[in-house]
């Protein structure tokens, strides 16, 4: 048995705070047990918050010592006291956040753990922008706010044992010191739980030893938190590749794609600069895998222009290509019905879900789809003629509406479910006769050439309306509202590039392109060019 203090006046507090499936109720028992097998009264509480992400609570856990000759139980308390809490343990790095914006964290009393890790909450996910929270100051406030600050990655910890995070966390609280039961305590807990035992032991051990490295006084070369990454930038390429990769695809393109594509590879190390190299190979690498070969030619055939444009009055950085390139290959890969339900059934994502979820291979596992598909949406993906006679025909509109209203539900690993969804997937054939398709590839092509105007009066002023794409984002209303963000923008560029002083244009352009980013409706970009 631990060491008990018989000078201790109030109990040892501490707070967890969890999202669903982490494991914190497993965590907040393994204490509760470890605790009360000690000596020690002990209490836990849990209080679950709104659906964020997949949920969060709060287990709020007090212990206190069997005092010798006295066994009347202590009152605990059912609710964390800012300013009083001795341990906070944080299961993810935005719940570290919201520990210290609710006070319990004390610079005077608090052992911080925290996982450095990020589940991107729905208001980070739907931001026009780039609408995630900064990382570093997330870890610069934990650290601040803390007695003692232990971060690292103990989701990947977890995952590298093949356990959950909880099992990382509840190591590197052992490791912490920060409770007064030794490490066979902790050990004893898990044991005794008598569920994975094996694997939670595993990711124990190594939350330990993260928690003891990051207690080690710090030298000039090793921060006392350890596994951080600095502020979470967004790749300038459409997918991320090791500087290595990024090398070898500068010097032969053709080692980055498959068979079908080297003519197309070949294309790129003889007609573009070495500079585009990466994003120009994603980019027919994703337009391929989006529709065929023939599509990823007419990718590279749309980039020409500006390509020579670029000879011809860049800079040498290839800025206007590069962008033009990347938001290019992603504007003509839009996402519609066909492109969903092509990527849920592909076996990669099964196979990804099954990993993610550890199935294991005695278990069965179902994919449940929730879909809410609009008019517009079935309009879309029809030819255009059938297309636009659905859109202005209002009883097929309301019939559309009454079957999906309440959304609709798919099983993708039955029989069923996946059968709807592949034969929406083999639409594929038909998408180049369909209404979107046509309707895209004309607005791409006209912003290809407001660049190729753009540029030869100002490179910079290109560079802005290529990257003025960015505007125009996901789908149903978000995307109409993107979609007339972008045409006003395009509008104040044609109304003042002609003008004799149009130093400036560029940076308006900026500016409004971050004002079109800052709201949905538009309304800060509005408001500007009102004014």
């Amino acid at each position: 048995m631990s060491k008990t203090f018989t000078t201790q006046t109030r109990p040892i507090t501490m707070a967890i705070l969890a999202m669903g499936g982490e494991g914190g109720g497993v965590l907040a028992d393994w204490c509760v047990d470890m605790a009360e097998r000690s000596g020690y009264w002990a209490q836990t509480t849990s209080v679950p918050g709104v659906a964020q992400r997949t949920g969060t609570t709060v287990y709020y856990l007090e212990f206190f010592p069997k005092l010798s000759g006295q066994n009347q139980e202590p009152i605990l308390s059912t609710m964390a006291a800012p300013g009083e809490v001795d341990i906070v343990i944080a299961s993810e790095l935005m719940e570290a956040g919201r520990a210290v914006q609710r006070g319990f964290v004390s610079p005077d009393v608090t052992t911080f753990i925290a996982s450095t890790h990020r589940v991107y909450s729905m208001q980070e996910k739907m931001a026009m922008g780039d609408g995630r929270v900064d990382s570093q100051v997330l870890i610069d406030s934990a650290r601040s706010a803390a007695l003692t600050f232990i971060a690292a990655d103990f989701a990947k910890v977890a995952e590298d044992a093949g356990s959950v995070i909880s099992s990382a966390l509840f190591g590197a609280l052992a490791g912490s010191k920060a409770l007064p039961f030794n490490r066979e305590e902790f050990m004893g807990a898990i044991e005794r739980g008598g569920v994975g035992v094996k694997t939670s032991l595993q990711a124990f051990e190594l939350g330990y030893a993260q928690a003891t490295l990051a207690l080690k006084p710090p030298s000039k070369a090793v921060p006392v938190s350890i596994g951080l990454k600095p502020k979470d930038a967004p790749s300038a390429n459409l997918n991320a590749l090791t500087p290595e990769e990024e090398l070898a695809i500068i010097n032969d393109p053709a080692s980055a794609v498959g068979s079908k594509l080297k003519n197309l590879a070949a294309r790129i190390k003889d007609e573009f600069p070495e500079a585009s190299a990466v994003m120009l190979v994603n980019g027919i690498k994703r337009c391929a895998d989006y529709q065929d070969i023939k599509y990823a030619q007419v990718y590279l055939d749309r980039l020409l222009s500006i390509n020579s444009a670029e000879a011809q009055y860049g800079n040498g950085t290839a800025q206007v290509l590069n962008e033009a390139a990347r938001y290019t290959a992603l504007w003509m890969t839009y996402e519609d019905t066909i492109r969903v339900a092509d990527l849920k059934t592909r076996r990669s994502r099964f196979e990804r879900v099954g990993i993610e979820a550890k199935i294991k291979d005695e278990q069965m596992m179902q994919v449940r789809e929730f879909l809410h598909p609009q008019a517009e949406e079935f309009a879309d993906t029809l030819p255009t003629p059938i297309g636009k006679w659905i859109l202005r025909t209002k009883w097929v509109n309301s019939l559309i509406e009454a079957f999906t209203r309440d959304g609709i539900k798919l099983q993708t690993t039955s029989v069923h479910g996946y059968l709807t969804l592949y034969f929406i997937a083999r639409l594929r054939k038909i998408r180049r006769r369909s209404l979107r398709f046509n309707l895209e590839q004309g607005r791409i092509d006209d912003w290809i050439a407001m660049i190729n105007l753009a540029i030869v009066k100002n490179y910079q002023l290109a560079y802005e309306v290529a990257e003025s794409a960015n505007v125009i984002k996901g789908y149903g209303a978000t995307h109409h509202n993107g979609w007339a963000n972008f045409e006003l923008i395009m509008e104040y560029v044609k109304s003042n590039m002609n003008k004799a002083d149009n130093s400036d244009l560029a940076s308006a352009v900026a500016g409004l392109r971050s004002a079109a980013l800052a709201d949905e409706n538009g309304a800060k970009l509005r408001a500007i060019l009102a004014g």
